[in-house]
């Protein structure tokens, strides 16, 4: 599902796990919890998270012995570790071959910082109308269908809820289109869907 990026703590110690939750969820990211290495690695198989905070001296195995692509030491501070994450994850998206900073005319959309800006100005976008973008960022170019944005943005619940989804997609019109009667970002695909327009240069 599109929701926030996903990121598995992994400490045995419950105030760091408190620290990190309090922090990362304020910066708009979705966290997963585990005390111990045995814990971590049943999480990381089923929650499947983007990126994983991972404590060196776990009580049943180091750390470093399931792998790590970065560490930072205790104490740290947060604007450390965010500048990490973010590092992390644009290596995420290069190596998956996503752009982690999509352009189109006046648009841009940086989906590690969770930034959107039209035309230099920062665009105020509430944690589900962000999300809504961002997949549609993930896929450009595509037609995504009514059924397909409601089950992967809202879940399978709320798959039949058509108006649901046109109120949103109304209001990130609103936010990013000069003129959203008649959007060139954001299209209407009649009767199927909705689909992010591409940048001129990647259109076929």
């Amino acid at each position: 599902m599109a929701k926030a990026l996903a990121v598995l703590v992994v400490d045995d110690e419950p105030p760091i796990r408190r620290f990190l939750r309090t922090s990362l969820v304020a910066s708009g990211y979705r966290i997963v919890e585990a005390e111990d290495a045995a814990g971590g690695l049943r999480s990381l198989a089923i929650e499947k998270p983007d990126l994983v905070i991972l404590d060196l001296g776990l009580p049943d195995k180091s750390g470093l012995e399931l792998g790590a692509d970065d560490y930072i030491s205790k104490p740290f501070g947060m604007a450390e570790l965010m500048a990490r994450l973010r590092a992390a994850l644009r290596h995420s998206f290069q190596a998956q071959g996503e752009l982690a900073v999509f352009i189109s005319g006046d648009l841009a959309v940086d989906l590690v910082r969770r930034h959107v800006t039209r035309g230099g100005h920062e665009v105020k976008l509430s944690p589900k109308e962000f999300d809504l973008l961002r997949h549609l960022v993930m896929h450009a170019g595509k037609v995504l269908t009514h059924r397909h944005l409601l089950r992967e943005v809202w879940g399978p619940a709320q798959a039949d809820e058509v108006q649901y989804l046109r109120v949103f997609i109304r209001g990130l019109r609103h936010k990013l289109e000069p003129d959203p009667t008649r959007p060139t970002h954001i299209l209407t695909e009649l009767g199927v869907g909705y689909r992010l327009q591409l940048p001129p240069e990647h259109r076929v």
